[in-house]
């Protein structure tokens, strides 16, 4: 589905990413994890075209898409919730909702009442601007706006971060419920280690810019995390 292919990029001059290379399955659940620092969130810029790799590719459904503007990826089906959400703040929820369908000009149908059966609390915020929900209510809806685009592929950076536990829960419950459904690949960044290993079908570590573990989420071992992810 999703191949990163020996991926190098660099930023201001520095090395950051050396030779990255995993593969997200179709319809699974992939867990990218790593301590601070270790170029997670750059791997998934430049798998979503906001950061050009000086080396190797990226393939998804067998295009290369190593060289395709962050839009043309977009409508290729790649949906993308960073690191602090990036919501309209003084647009109301209604907006958010629908301004990724209108980018992409598709209509929405069903699909506004499946985020709501998911996110529920959504429903009830239709009015209310972006920027006066809570943290964990504002990543429910960045994640409905990007479900709202009918992605191949959806990927979540870190998602459970400065969430409060009721609504990682919601969040993890939907995740495996998209992922019972077999319509899309989920590519996690995530520090939250039972999050993971519940939620995700396999893992790969990155240290210092390079995936230094990687195999199925039972090979999550305590050995494994305390080697590489154990601060």
């Amino acid at each position: 589905m999703l191949h990163i292919s020996q991926v190098e990029a660099s930023i201001g001059g520095s090395r950051i990413l050396r030779g990255v290379d995993f593969a997200v399955a179709s319809n699974k659940v992939f867990c990218l994890m790593g301590r601070n620092g270790v170029g997670k969130t750059s791997t998934l810029k430049s798998i979503v075209g906001l950061l050009t790799p000086s080396r190797g590719a990226i393939h998804l459904d067998g295009h290369d898409i190593t060289h395709w503007s962050p839009d043309k990826r977009a409508r290729a089906g790649i949906g993308y919730v960073p690191q602090g959400r990036d919501i309209f703040p003084f647009l109301t929820v209604e907006e958010n909702l629908h301004i990724g369908a209108i980018a992409q000009k598709k209509k929405l149908n069903g699909q506004l009442d499946r985020v709501f059966e998911l996110f529920p609390i959504i429903k009830e915020f239709l009015p209310r601007k972006g920027g006066m929900l809570s943290g964990g209510q504002q990543q429910q809806l960045a994640i409905g706006r990007a479900l709202l685009t009918e992605p191949k592929l959806l990927i979540l950076d870190e998602p459970t971060e400065g969430i409060q536990p009721n609504i990682i829960d919601q969040i993890g419950e939907a995740i495996k419920l998209l992922r019972s459904e077999g319509k899309m690949s989920i590519l996690l960044v995530e520090q939250y280690l039972d999050f993971c290993k519940e939620l995700a079908d396999d893992f790969a570590i990155l240290n210092r810019g390079a995936v230094v573990c990687a195999g199925p989420v039972e090979a999550l071992t305590d050995e494994v995390v305390k080697a590489h992810l154990t601060v």
